[in-house]
């Protein structure tokens, strides 16, 4: 079960939103685990491991990034099942080790050729039935998603591909010092965001923008939508960005969003000067039961980094846990959204 915005058991909890990625999986991974048990299906075996893609065929809107990374996923599983290191496959097709690397990692704009795939299932002799699976994978993976009209100005490699991980991520987990977190910004605050970080930016350029973003923020409004979990820092709260009036519907947005049951908002306090906050904006994102690896948005003024080690993601989860642990909890952020909002900008 979920637990609402006001409930007080962090650490308690290990599945919903507050405590959605405490532990080392979530529900979904146990679920699976469980249902294979009872059904007596061997998890590493690779007709389970297509089986679980078939949903993704059917899918009605385009996920060309998590599409791309489930095709290199499968692709990297299906080479260690012919006992054939990375190497080793690249040297036997020609291929530069980066080139298979990137195709493994699903990474870059576009999908990987069809006829680098067939090379790659020809290799490692992959039955019909499971690279017919993959290669129709394949191919929805180069339908475009609906952020990618817009140019490459307002949507550079690093971004789009943030973009995508965040439509097709399970769980997002995301601490900011300076501003709301984006997917919980209204369109006028947005709109003072961006006239702040681009003063010489056209008015149509800013317009783009903000409607980009406001397009991203509808994630949350899915039937199906992550879970969210936002940790922001009271001066986020204080500093005042377009006008009076645009921080305080900024804030009742907060107030309504963070008592919906797929969203949880912790503020640190100001009075918390010992908190472990990270320098710069950090999302977690994590895809559900799909053996994708966790990965961990590092975002700069121009560009970003992507991390997906598991022993770089989870120094940043303990660091989030940390950071959740010095916030307020979620039922007392919420009375201080509450009370700042009425005190500081008009009751």
């Amino acid at each position: 079960m979920v637990p609402v915005a006001g409930s007080n058991s962090r650490t308690a909890t290990g599945t919903g939103t507050y405590g959605m990625m405490r532990n080392g999986h979530t529900a979904c991974d146990s679920v699976s685990r469980l249902c294979a048990g009872l059904l007596g299906v061997r998890m590493s075996a690779p007709s389970h491991r297509t089986s679980r893609l078939e949903p993704y065929l059917d899918r009605s809107e385009p996920a060309p990034t998590l599409l791309k990374m489930l095709v290199g996923v499968q692709l990297a599983g299906f080479r260690e099942d012919a006992g054939l290191a990375q190497d080793q496959a690249a040297r036997a097709l020609g291929f530069s080790p980066a080139k298979l690397s990137r195709i493994e990692s699903g990474k870059g704009r576009r999908p990987p050729s069809e006829s680098d795939v067939r090379a790659l299932l020809q290799l490692y002799g992959t039955e019909d039935y499971e690279a017919s699976v993959l290669l129709k994978l394949l191919q929805r993976a180069g339908e475009p998603g609906w952020w990618q009209r817009y140019d490459k100005r307002l949507m550079p490699e690093w971004f789009d591909r943030l973009v995508g991980l965040q439509e097709a991520a399970a769980a997002i987990r995301t601490f900011e010092i300076q501003y709301v977190p984006g997917l919980l910004q209204t369109p006028d605050y947005t709109r003072a965001v961006v006239e702040r970080g681009l003063p010489t930016a056209a008015a149509g350029e800013v317009a783009r923008r903000v409607e980009l973003r406001t397009r991203r923020a509808q994630l949350l409004q899915r039937v199906d939508p992550p879970q969210l979990w936002a940790v922001i820092d009271e001066s986020v709260l204080l500093r005042v960005l377009g006008s009076r009036e645009v921080m305080r519907a900024q804030l009742a947005h907060l107030v309504d969003m963070a008592q919906r049951p797929h969203v949880t908002v912790q503020v640190v306090p100001l009075d918390v000067t010992n908190a472990s906050a990270p320098a710069i904006p950090v999302t977690y994102l994590r895809f559900g039961g799909l053996d994708l690896p966790d990965v961990v948005y590092l975002e700069h003024i121009k560009s970003a980094n992507f991390l997906e080690d598991r022993d770089e993601t989870e120094e940043y989860r303990l660091a989030l846990d940390r950071l959740a642990d010095d916030a307020l909890e979620p039922r007392d952020s919420l009375r201080l959204l509450q009370q700042t909002m009425e005190q500081r900008y008009g009751g």
